[in-house]
């Protein structure tokens, strides 16, 4: 399922979708959840009216049932989802050709009730600005240096490139409103980290995994090359931290982060350190940058904490009440079609 907000997305909008439609393994349904934009709702229901050949659409575009946000628009995509497995793409991504395929398999295992993949920048400028230390791809929506290569199970798979079964809304519920991004409010984060503890405690013997070969490439747009973006987003991914702690609680919201902080991040201080020593372009600013973003993000969790305690920040979740107008969501996949790509952008 892909979550669209903006017409400037437009031409990004129809690349994730087409990416999706044309894929190795190929999905039973394509839904395109519009984020409270009228305007962006009817020219993509009019773009996706039918499809190449005249018959029903190919891609089932809806608008967001609940409250404007990310996290709400894909509840409203599971809701209306028709088999056993969604997926979720970013609306300013492409997918491999193989990304559901490789999906697909870690679901051979019952156990397992989410697979990730990897997400590879594409910057706007053609290049990584020198100064961006790979530690921190997060902050442009990307795998960053520190998560562990190869297929291999992890506390929570990345929200812009995930799957999950749908028997694990069934047991968790949904993603939190209040918590992730909405439009033009601060860029916070942290909606699927959240959700995955939250699965993990209902299902303590649920299996989550990211298998890097399930690539997507995800745009950078300039404005996110730069440095201001870069503190503002560090800034709020430790207000969003304040709230996974708030609502999983600070040993499972924090344990990954310990680990990233305490070993990752100094061995990117000293590489880039190193790099400066060598005379190679932006060793320092990497370091510099490192530096910045955890001071940025600790201040962030001070206050979000406060917040949090103060009541001054809310967020909420609940079961998805699957739809109950046209398909039913237990119906059988079409024939030549399988189930396990389903609920896809």
């Amino acid at each position: 399922m892909v979550c669209a907000y903006t017409e400037d997305r437009w031409d990004d909008i129809l690349a994730a979708v087409d990416s999706v439609r044309g894929q190795s393994l190929p999905a039973l349904e394509v839904l395109l959840v519009v984020d409270h934009n009228p305007a962006l709702l009817d020219r993509l229901d009019r773009h996706y009216a039918v499809d190449a050949a005249g018959g029903p659409p190919a891609v089932r575009v809806l608008a967001n049932a609940g409250p404007r946000g990310l996290s709400a628009g894909r509840n409203t995509g599971i809701a209306a989802a028709r088999g056993e497995f969604v997926a979720f793409l970013d609306d300013d991504a492409v997918a491999e050709r193989d990304w559901l395929r490789y999906f697909a398999q870690g679901y051979d295992d019952p156990v397992v009730m989410a697979v990730g993949g990897r997400t590879d920048a594409a910057w706007a400028s053609g290049r990584r600005p020198v100064w961006f230390p790979e530690e921190f791809d997060w902050v442009v929506g990307c795998t960053y240096r520190g998560l562990p290569p190869g297929k291999v199970e992890v506390r929570n798979v990345l929200g812009g490139n995930a799957s999950f079964r749908r028997t694990a809304f069934d047991a968790a519920g949904g993603f939190a409103t209040g918590i992730g991004r909405d439009g033009d409010k601060r860029p916070l984060g942290c909606e699927e980290t959240e959700l995955c503890i939250r699965l993990s405690k209902a299902l303590p013997s649920a299996v989550l995994l990211i298998d890097d070969r399930a690539v997507i490439h995800h745009k950078v747009p300039t404005v996110r090359e730069r440095f201001a973006y870069f503190r503002t987003r560090t800034y709020a991914e430790g207000l969003s931290k304040a709230l996974v702690a708030k609502s999983v609680g600070a040993g499972k919201g924090l344990e990954s982060e310990r680990r990233y902080t305490t070993r990752v991040l100094p061995a990117g201080v000293v590489r880039g350190l190193r790099d400066a020593a060598r005379g190679r372009p932006g060793g320092a600013g990497r370091a510099g940058a490192i530096v910045a973003g955890v001071a940025a993000a600790a201040g962030g969790y001070a206050v979000g904490t406060v917040r949090a305690r103060r009541g001054g920040v809310t967020f909420s979740s609940g079961p998805i009440e699957p739809v109950t107008s046209g398909t039913p969501a237990d119906a059988p996949a079409p024939a030549g079609r399988t189930p396990l790509a389903n609920g896809t952008t």
